[in-house]
């Protein structure tokens, strides 16, 4: 059974905190792993409501990692685009064990041709996107793929992480973290997925998420097409 000593987070300005956190929580509590904040330079990393971030470990420095996650948010556009980013995640993706992702980090995946051919999901919102990187889509919390596994949106982060760690280590050792955090979710509304939601909350939804969708479709569509050419 594999086991982790070098887990590390990619991080860009406007990544989505809880994206990060979230698995960051569940994650740093294997025995024994050490844990990188990774970027193109260190220092503060902003996120999209406000806190900062600070990386520890430049792309140029970073050791091996045995597993990486890629965070979604507003910066994944940039990201997507960011020759470092993307040269980074391949090269380390020699090496790696486990490949991984959060929300819309999916797509930074794809962009440095990680995605081809393999099963993953994202946010709701974006989830046929995936297809445009050669991803079969599929609609889960948590997808495994091999080696890569993928988390929906933002809150499924510690589901992914949960879902790492039993598979990786075991029932009793993910059970544990999951008492430590108290992660027992009881959320006062029912609304958590698009199957769920009323058809008016999905569509007032929907319209708040057509301008970015329209932007970071264009993205996806010009990096795609740079990956086939």
């Amino acid at each position: 059974m594999p086991r982790l000593k070098h887990i590390g987070f990619v991080l860009f300005d406007d990544l989505t905190q809880l994206d990060f956190t979230g698995p960051l929580q569940v994650l740093s509590r294997i025995p024994g792993v050490q844990i990188h904040l990774v970027a193109r330079e260190a220092g503060p990393v902003r996120t999209d409501c406000g806190p900062f971030i600070l990386a520890d470990t430049r792309f140029s420095e970073c050791p091996q990692l045995d597993l990486i996650c890629v965070p979604g948010g507003w910066g994944v556009d940039a990201a997507m685009e960011d020759a470092a980013t993307v040269d980074f995640l391949r090269r380390q993706a020699a090496g790696a064990q486990f490949m991984t992702s959060v929300c819309t980090g999916a797509f930074v995946l794809g962009a440095a041709g990680l995605l081809e051919g393999r099963k993953a999901t994202t946010h709701w919102r974006y989830h046929a996107s995936l297809s445009r990187f050669g991803a079969e889509p599929v609609t889960a919390r948590v997808v495994r793929d091999g080696n890569l596994f993928t988390g929906g949106g933002v809150t499924a982060g510690i589901d992914f992480a949960l879902t790492i760690v039993r598979e990786l280590y075991g029932e009793a050792l993910a059970q544990a973290i999951q008492l430590g955090l108290e992660y027992d979710p009881a959320p006062p509304v029912n609304a958590g997925s698009p199957d769920k939601a009323p058809a008016a909350v999905r569509d007032a939804v929907d319209a708040r998420f057509a301008p970015r969708l329209e932007a970071f479709l264009e993205v996806v569509d010009r990096v795609s097409a740079t990956a086939d050419a």
